[in-house]
This record gives structure tokens, sequence and C-alpha cells, in this order.
């Protein structure tokens, strides 16, 4: 991983020398331009705010009571996703920063269409992150928390039978009886969310902080995406742009009708490697 300054010539041959930091660059940017990070150094890189108040820990001046990122990829021309899944426009560089946000993560907010595109699967403990995440009181790996409206999932996947830490699974009041019962029976922990049949945003992120999962990801898809946007509840979109074209008509990271007013984002990083760009974005 290398930062954005300076960016590598990716029109250069392949046995080209890694890029060599400019006169004037301060000492510890010059040192990661050459280099591949560490773990420690993206998790740093990508720590959440603090402080963030909890339940046991009462609010203090300005300190948000959650944070909500996204992680999401897009390749130039804008799609999300190529054969209905993701995997094919990322790299391990990619997946790195995928895990890194995992590790750090109190919670992982999914909807139910990407748990069956994705072939999602309980999150793991990371033997990286466990000295870290027991330091902030964390649960060894992130807990899954899939929204669904209609809870058309099987149950019997072992994201919901044998999770390290149990699944959550969020819906709306007139969800199924039935299926409520199945996925309790499967041993997720249903997580009403909303009155109707759906589930409400804002409601989602507040019942989850008030369970202190308070550093919260979200990894889509882009319908899900799309309304945590139109809430307002988005405070941060890491977006991986990978230097592919894809052409078709793939979804963007976002799906839904139009903001009234589009939401403005400030850059606050950027990162490159093999020609992949690794922003990050915070809600102005």
């Amino acid at each position: 991983m290398r930062r954005l300054f300076p960016v590598t010539d990716q029109t250069a041959p392949a046995a080209a020398p890694a890029p060599q930091a400019q006169p004037g660059t301060p000492a510890h940017i010059a040192d990661l331009v050459d280099r591949e990070w560490t773990l420690d150094e993206l998790a740093e890189a990508y720590a959440y705010p603090a402080p963030l108040t909890t339940p046991a820990a009462p609010a203090t001046s300005g300190a948000p009571h959650r944070w909500l990122r996204a992680n999401m990829v897009s390749t130039l021309d804008g799609a999300a996703q190529h054969d209905g899944r993701s995997q094919a426009i990322s790299s391990d560089a990619d997946m790195r920063i995928f895990g890194t946000l995992r590790g750090l993560a109190d919670v992982v907010i999914v909807g139910a269409e990407t748990v069956r595109l994705e072939g999602y699967r309980p999150a793991r403990e990371l033997e990286d992150f466990a000295e870290r995440r027991a330091a902030d009181g964390q649960a060894p790996a992130p807990v899954i928390a899939v929204v669904s409206a209609s809870l058309n999932l099987d149950f019997s996947l072992p994201l919901f039978t044998s999770p390290l830490v149990p699944t959550l699974v969020l819906t709306g009041a007139a969800a199924s009886p039935d299926r409520v019962r199945d996925a309790e029976k499967a041993g997720a922990r249903v997580i009403v969310a909303g009155e109707g049949p759906g589930v409400e945003p804002d409601r989602a992120v507040t019942a989850l902080a008030d369970m202190g999962l308070v550093r919260q990801l979200t990894e889509g898809g882009p319908r899900l995406l799309g309304q945590f946007a139109e809430a307002g509840v988005l405070d941060e979109l890491c977006l991986t742009v990978a230097p592919l074209l894809t052409v078709g008509s793939a979804q963007r990271i976002t799906g839904g009708p139009v903001l009234p007013d589009p939401e403005r984002f400030a850059l606050a990083a950027v990162l490159e490697e093999a020609g992949f760009l690794f922003t990050r974005y915070r809600r102005i």
C-alpha cells in the first residue's frame, strides 16, 4: 500500500522499481511510499473517530453516539460488480483493506440480497486484530447484521447456525412471525427496526449502537447503501476505484430514488497500489 503522493506511473514497464518520494516529502510519508504497509499501519489509517460513546460510557461533548462507514468497490465506469459479484473487480490490496475494516468494526451491516449473491459466511476471528479488539472491549469478531424485510433467507447456513458471535437480523414489525421464529430457532437474534415491513435506517443504526455496536460498517449492497445515504445516516464512504472498464449495465454502488439535493462528502484520504485508488470520504 502506498500513499497517493507520488502516484505510481502505471505506464511504466512492469519491472520498474517502486516510486521514490519526491524531495521535501515528510520522512514519515517517504517511509510509507516505498514499502507495503503493515496491518497495524492500515488499522491506524482507518481507525474510527475517538471517542465514540456507548451505553456504558456517557456522551462527552461533541462525541458521536456511533459511526457508520461503508466499504464499496467501483470500476472506472461505475460498475459495483461484474457478473453479479464484486470479487471480480477487487484486488489483493482491496481485500487487505476489506479485512482491516472488518477487523476494526463492531458490526457489519449487510442487505439480504448481498448475503445471497456473495455467499456470506460468519465473520472469523482475525489474529492480527485480536489484541487491538480486546483492548477496545470488542468481541473476537464483528457481528454480522442482515437487513431483510421478507426474511427470505436460508437459515440453515453457517452464517446463522454457527457464527463466532450470534448473527443479527434486522427487520420490520410487519415481518412474518413464522420467519421470525425460523430465524430465532437457527440461533439468530431478530431486531425490529421499523414500524412496517421494512427497516428504517435511522432506527437500525440506533438500535445497534444501543447494543454497544457503535463502530458500524456496511458492505452494501447498493440498495441498502442507497437507503442509508437517503436517510442521512452514512458518516463515511471507503471507496475502492478499480482501474477497470466493464461496460454493460451493472449496478452502481448505490441504488434507489434520486436524492432531492446531492449530499456533499469531503475527501479524507487516498491510498494507491497497482492503479487501484483507496479513497475515504466523510460527510460534511
